[in-house]
């Protein structure tokens, strides 16, 4: 049961990771659940946002797009994205904060449209008085986020990537050149160890011996709701430039809305707390004149960030065979593809592929903790 490289974690990180390393090497994939992808991935918002993150997360959502919009013919698939296009709102007196977040992408250009309140109007019906400006991002999509997990799992299981569930890891103790791993689904052997775990990398690292790089957990909640009036399905990802709340069309007469929440939070199987739900109604209300009729769903996941907010992708400076694939906040599904790529490249000691070329993955390196 030995195996070059054995990855903790089968979310979209891991899975994605497990896929782009193909054929070359002989790759164990660990899920400590009973199904991949229960935690982050399956309970994402399920967008693409070209500034979401951050300028400095920005390039990898960038590079992403081509591969969620026009996938490798192998997987059989058209595109994982639907046309969504997304608002950043601000009220009277805000431009300041709306022309700052506009001036922090300069360097690589989205595609903006500043919106007066006649523009807002046409996207979004129902906005309150006071909100009268908004930088509309058109490019902004929905992402099939099960629809790609799944490929990517395909993919994996096409490439020989042997999948265990159940197999949460108990001990990983390094010996020679390679990991004496122990889990709840049996003892392996591998070369390398990648960190794939989300919420529980900061203790996997604690259990190969490695010292964590202060992973922070947040709670984020998105309640789904109905209200006294269709709301268009058009209705773009509508966000505010303060950070207060985003919400968007749920595809039928609803909106999933979120109040843009951190919580902190130890890693667990996060649940909504009902203060979280009224904050994010009372804040909804503020902006709209749709009258809440229902809840009709709601459910919160936890957001995994390193220290400085970016993702950590790379070998440990300090422990051989180690190997960083965390910190992926909530942008861990559209940055999905340029992650992979980009892991890919360090673990085999292979050039960036041409999707990722233009990408400084050095600025993603766990080195720069030290």
């Amino acid at each position: 049961m030995h195996f070059d490289i054995a990855i903790v974690g089968a979310g979209m990180a891991g899975a994605s990771l497990a896929a782009e390393l193909g054929t070359d090497m002989s790759i164990l994939l660990l899920e400590a659940e009973s199904q991949p992808g229960y935690h982050a991935t399956g309970r994402s918002a399920a967008f693409w946002h070209e500034t979401y993150g951050g300028p400095d997360v920005q390039p990898l959502s960038k590079a992403s797009l081509a591969w969620l919009s026009n996938p490798p013919a192998e997987l059989g698939v058209d595109s994982f994205l639907a046309p969504r296009g997304a608002i950043t709102l601000c009220r009277s007196g805000e431009r300041d904060r709306l022309d700052d977040f506009a001036a922090s992408f300069a360097e690589n250009g989205p595609n903006f449209e500043w919106l007066d309140r006649t523009g807002l109007d046409l996207h979004c019906p129902g906005l309150k008085p006071d909100w009268t400006l908004g930088l509309r991002e058109p490019d902004c999509a929905d992402i099939d986020v099960a629809g790609v997990h799944q490929a990517y799992l395909r993919l994996a299981a096409r490439h020989k990537v042997a999948l265990r569930c159940n197999a949460a890891l108990l001990s990983a103790q390094r010996l020679g050149n390679g990991w004496r791993l122990a889990t709840r689904n049996g003892d392996y052997s591998a070369g390398i160890l990648v960190n794939a775990a989300g919420a529980w990398a900061d203790e996997v690292a604690t259990l190969a011996g490695v010292r964590p790089i202060g992973i922070t957990l947040f709670r984020r909640t998105i309640v789904q709701l109905r209200f006294d009036r269709p709301i268009p399905r058009t209705l773009p990802l509508t966000i505010d430039v303060n950070g207060q709340f985003y919400f968007k069309s749920d595809g039928a007469d609803g909106v999933w809305l979120s109040p843009h929440d951190e919580t902190p939070s130890p890693p667990t199987d996060a649940a909504p707390e009902e203060l979280d739900v009224a904050i994010a109604i009372d804040r909804l209300e503020h902006v709209v004149d749709w009258q809440v009729r229902q809840v009709t769903h709601k459910w919160a996941g936890l957001r995994s960030f390193a220290p400085d907010r970016l993702p950590v992708y790379g070998f440990d400076i300090d422990v051989p065979g180690f190997f960083w694939f965390a910190g992926q906040g909530g942008f861990g599904i559209q940055t999905a593809p340029a992650a992979a790529k980009i892991g890919a490249s360090l673990l085999m000691g292979k050039s960036a592929d041409p999707m990722v070329e233009r990408v400084d993955a050095g600025r993603y390196a766990p080195g720069r903790f030290t």
